[in-house]
């Protein structure tokens, strides 16, 4: 019996000793992002924006930037058994529907071996690739375009 009271007393004390060690909420209420924000205040409304219509690609702002999409995307499938961009964006159609082939580079594995078809983890085309759109920045920044694509 003396051994379990000695185990709870000894627990308590740890308890108290790491709660004791804890920031408290005003010191919790005042942790700032790297751009001076209040972590707790609300997120920024996303501003209203518009699709821009097919047109040309936009110009690429830094170096890999994968290519944005220049025309709508909406309701197209790109599922583990179908992806919908494959119908116009592949070796096999590009030349027929006129849009941009798929880069040999989505055709190698991580380990840089050549695969006779788009590798599994480019196969999701929307992970990278966006529809432009007149979007304005959330954050004001100083951002410019690489040096290399100006």
């Amino acid at each position: 019996m003396k051994k379990q009271t000695r185990n709870l007393v000894i627990a308590l004390v740890a308890a108290l000793g790491i709660g004791a060690a804890l920031p408290d909420a005003a010191e919790a209420q005042s942790v700032r992002s790297i751009r001076g924000a209040d972590v707790a205040d609300p997120e920024l409304a996303v501003g209203n924006y518009k699709l821009i219509p097919d047109q040309a690609p936009l110009p690429r702002d830094y170096v890999q930037q994968p290519p944005l999409v220049p025309h709508k995307i909406d309701g197209y499938e790109v599922t583990i058994n179908f992806n919908k961009c494959m119908d116009c964006h592949s070796w096999t159609r590009y030349r027929e529907t006129g849009a941009t082939k798929v880069s040999i580079t989505h055709f190698k594995d991580r380990e840089g071996t050549e695969l006779s078809n788009i590798s599994p983890r480019r196969y999701f085309c929307l992970q990278c690739h966006v529809p432009q759109t007149d979007a304005r920045p959330l954050v004001e920044n100083q951002f410019q375009r690489a040096q290399g694509l100006r």
